[in-house]
């Protein structure tokens, strides 16, 4: 009599009934999703082995996990940094998932419902929006580009009726939790198919985008860089963001608004919740900025004002700092870069003797000269807020900007022992 058995068989690599069972579940996840009525380990199983290929419409509202999203964000992106996004990944996943799709949309060539399918998947978890680069049409109508040809718009090859981009209204306005919101109307990496078109922020844009932020009534930080806002552009922003309910940010860095359009955002600070405006790198002139001036001495809610890389001078520069004599809000301020020389600096030297709220101030590359820096000294002499003050370049001499740092040193000893002494309270 002879047994034949087989060495290898063991009866441990025979799988139970439930690794069967949940396999199962995973390979036909798509079709019919099963979670909830696991028990917790087997639903801790079945999240580890399912794809990050899965349809956003199977995981979107039905995955929370945040180990899944996470898998799906690493083997997605080589960077991925959570403490921008809440430490959340699933908010980030949507938040870049949707960026990525609005940064490549072709209007009149990409279907819109790759956006409008998107809405009710995301809209929950869509917190901050970060767009650098918006495409246009690939070909504009034939018409429109004979008409646009006999214009002005010729300078640019295409005329702007035919130039514009994707309407954010209807995604906007369809994000209930959104507070953040940063564009840039241009194209990157475009290489040798430059066209100053391609960097066309139309007024059609504008206007779209200026009725949608109004309808965002979450909305706390608006910026809006590099996209050749000027004027006409800023006044149609600031007449839909008058009364803002919730709007605290305002940022229109690296534009081409000047006196005008200051004005125009001059109205604003006093019709708003306004704590930080950044008008950095624009055009503004000495009327500009006394109109920010007038604004601002008038103003209880501004606690950041930044100015740099513009031409207000020394007209300007007075009539920020008669401001400043009467505002008690402002925190920060930075006029670097803006012609200013001894007058404004004499006359910021009452400020410094007054003025108990500034806690920082640039006025690097300038012309202050050395009785400019010493009237800031002298200023400075029985300063006790000021913790931060840039004169790189502001030619006010050596010793002069060494002693008003060590005046600036002492400040901020004397602040972070008192934060010691006195740590904030955290709320209940």
């Amino acid at each position: 009599r002879h047994i034949i058995e087989d060495p290898e068989w063991s009866l441990a690599t025979v799988p139970h009934l439930t690794e069967l069972c949940l396999q199962h579940i995973i390979h036909n996840f798509e079709k019919n999703p099963i979670l909830d009525h696991l028990l917790p380990e087997h639903q801790r199983k079945v999240l580890d082995g399912l794809s990050t290929g899965l349809p956003l419409t199977v995981t979107a509202n039905l995955i929370s996990d945040e180990d899944y999203w996470k898998r799906c964000c690493t083997e997605r992106w080589q960077v991925c940094d959570i403490s921008n996004y809440g430490d959340s990944w699933k908010r980030m996943f949507f938040e870049r998932h949707l960026e990525n799709i609005l940064k490549c949309f072709i209007p009149n060539t990409t279907d819109p419902k790759q956006v409008l399918e998107l809405i009710p998947l995301c809209k929950d978890y869509v917190r901050k929006l970060e767009v650098d680069q918006f495409l246009p049409p690939v070909k504009a109508d034939e018409k429109e580009e004979r008409d646009d040809l006999s214009d002005t718009g010729s300078d640019f090859g295409l005329g702007e009726v035919s130039m514009h981009h994707y309407n954010l209204r209807v995604l906007i306005t369809a994000l209930p939790h959104l507070e953040e919101l940063h564009l840039t109307y241009s194209v990157k990496d475009c290489g040798m198919n430059f066209e100053w078109n391609l960097f066309n922020f139309t007024y059609q844009d504008c206007c779209s985008l200026a009725v949608a932020v109004k309808m965002c009534h979450n909305l706390k930080v608006f910026k809006l860089t590099r996209s050749n806002v000027d004027d006409d552009k800023t006044r149609v922003l600031v007449r839909n963001l008058l009364d803002h309910p919730c709007l605290v940010e305002l940022n229109l860095s690296h534009n081409l608004i000047r006196d005008k359009g200051a004005r125009a955002v001059g109205k604003l600070i006093n019709h708003s919740r306004l704590e930080i405006l950044d008008l950095c790198n624009n055009q503004i002139h000495h009327l500009g900025a006394q109109a920010l001036a007038q604004a601002l001495a008038e103003n209880s809610t501004l606690t950041s004002l930044n100015l740099r890389l513009n031409c207000v001078g020394d007209k300007g520069g007075e009539a920020i700092s008669h401001a400043l004599l009467t505002n008690t809000t402002l925190k920060s301020i930075h006029l670097g870069s803006n012609n200013l020389s001894e007058p404004t600096a004499t006359l910021f030297s009452q400020v410094l003797a007054q003025n108990t709220t500034l806690m920082s101030i640039n006025f690097s590359c300038n012309h202050l000269g050395l009785d400019g820096g010493k009237q800031l000294l002298d200023g400075l002499a029985d300063n006790k807020t000021v913790t931060e003050f840039d004169l790189r370049l502001a030619e006010v001499g050596q010793e002069t900007e060494y002693l008003i740092h060590q005046i600036v040193w002492a400040n901020q000893e004397a602040a972070r022992l008192g934060s010691l002494q006195h740590p904030p309270t955290k709320p209940l």
